[in-house]
């Protein structure tokens, strides 16, 4: 296999893509061959120079992402930075005063959230995102809901990403482990068949162990080409995975470059990620 540009994934997470999919053959999705390089017709998602906030209170001040096909690209910053705010605006949960959003070289600002999963977006919020009275295997249909094929085969690739939630596929999910339902709510958004899947502070709450475990889950569902844009809280342990790195001050770009430029900041250090 082709090593990352970011030497911390390569030791990380199975390599076998047969992982998440009966038979040996990856993911239904285009996989990641090599290294996550610049698409010369873009960058997968851009959201450019975004603006907006709440009310009349603006949040974002033109705040630029992009991820690149396959690639992992973290949001990181101090607490109030607009972090989430950022990623509901690219998902269409806020109205932008300013900037645009493209996927895949589709201008998707105007769209809906319900249009954007449909478009190929897949979104994990931070809190409330199992339906606790309903088992594990409901809340994985319920991710495939506007599918109109079997989706059945997703469900298994879920499963051999999470084998655990095949062992407990008939229990509710509110009765799971805080780091098993986290499990269920990256698993139904994969049930989507997302091209990009975003993850809002996916380890809040969680052992180091079961970070740990995320993370590697994480590089995986990567290794087969989708996107991944994430906010996390856990920062440095976030961009040794990262092949981009955002940091945000108040709604704003503060430093922008890859995970491991990032760490090596000085500055970054000192400021965000505690010397």
């Amino acid at each position: 296999m082709t090593r990352s540009p970011n030497p911390y994934q390569d030791d990380r997470g199975n390599k076998d893509r047969s992982i998440t999919r009966a038979g040996g053959a990856g993911l239904d999705f285009p996989e990641r061959g090599g290294s996550a390089l610049p698409d010369p017709g873009g960058p997968f998602l851009a959201a450019e120079a975004m603006t907006g906030g709440y009310g009349a209170a603006d949040i974002l001040h033109d705040c630029t992402l992009r991820v690149e096909k396959g690639q992992i690209a973290v949001i990181v910053g101090p607490n109030g930075a607009g972090k989430s705010t950022a990623m509901k605006a690219v998902f269409g949960m806020l109205k932008l005063r300013g900037g645009h959003v493209t996927l895949d070289g589709e201008d998707i600002t105007a769209l809906s959230p319900q249009d954007r999963v449909a478009k190929g977006m897949g979104f994990v919020p931070q809190v409330a995102n199992v339906f606790p009275s309903m088992s594990v295997e409901e809340n994985l249909e319920m991710g495939a809901f506007l599918r109109r094929d079997d989706f059945r085969t997703t469900m298994e690739q879920v499963f051999d990403l999470f084998p655990i939630l095949r062992d407990k596929r008939r229990q509710a999910a509110g009765e799971l482990s805080g780091g098993q339902r986290q499990q269920v709510a990256v698993g139904r958004a994969l049930m989507t068949q997302p091209k990009l899947l975003m993850l809002d502070e996916p380890t809040a709450g969680v052992s180091p162990i079961v970070m740990d475990e995320l993370f590697d889950r994480i590089i995986e569902v990567a290794r087969t080409g989708i996107s991944i844009l994430m906010v996390e809280q856990n920062a440095r342990q976030a961009l040794e995975i990262a092949d981009q790195g955002y940091v945000l001050v108040q709604g704003a770009n503060r430093y922008t470059d890859t995970g491991a430029a990032l760490l090596a900041d000085p500055d970054v250090r000192r400021t965000f990620l505690g010397g």
